[in-house]
């Protein structure tokens, strides 16, 4: 509840956001405001709040509990990746200063040996990226960079299959609300309170 003339409200998620007068007359003629917050790709991604994020797996910070994904030798990725073992569900957290580095997510050895990034799977730019490993098998991680990759700025991870049962809540395979039914929705979670 805000008592204030005017309120100040900093939207710091992207998605929809919905505001309403408290005075039900009003908000059934209209007095409610709905807010789509899209990411504007000027500026940073900051890193999702810990508690959005669902983990099924294990998160693993790249390069451990060094300063994240950045050159140290040719050989320090290799060395950090043979203690590990990744599965389906797992979690690589890339972090970086995103002004002299990326992450390319390249599809096969040859690209990776030869630093490729002409052809990557996805792109990750924003300098706190979240990659969930969703398939068995081998994934290749470089940055486009010049010079970077060839220096040892490189990944390559053996994914194994899903090692433990996980429980999905039984979620609807598709909801598609217009915004009106959205808000009409989310209107009828409140119950009147009266108004002194």
């Amino acid at each position: 509840m805000f008592p204030a003339l005017w309120n100040v409200v900093t939207l710091t998620e992207p998605g929809f956001h919905y505001f309403i007068t408290s005075n039900q007359a009003q908000c059934v003629l209209g007095q409610k405001l709905e807010v789509l917050v899209i990411h504007d790709p000027s500026r940073p991604v900051p890193p999702p709040p810990l508690s959005k994020i669902l983990l099924v797996g294990n998160a693993y910070k790249v390069g451990g509990d060094s300063e994240g994904w950045k050159i140290y030798d040719s050989d320090f990725y290799n060395k950090w990746n043979e203690e590990k073992q990744f599965y389906v569900g797992d979690t690589l957290i890339f972090e970086y200063d995103n002004q002299v580095s990326d992450v390319y997510e390249i599809n096969g050895d040859l690209e990776f040996m030869t630093c490729d990034p002409t052809s990557p799977v996805a792109v990750h730019k924003t300098g706190h990226d979240l990659v969930r490993l969703t398939e068995p098998g081998v994934h290749y991680f470089i940055t486009s960079h010049s010079g970077s990759c060839e220096a040892g700025l490189k990944l390559r991870v053996m994914v194994g299959p899903q090692h433990k049962a996980v429980a999905f809540p039984n979620f609807p395979k598709k909801v598609d609300l217009s915004a009106m039914e959205r808000l009409n929705k989310w209107l009828k979670t409140f119950k009147p309170q009266p108004h002194h």
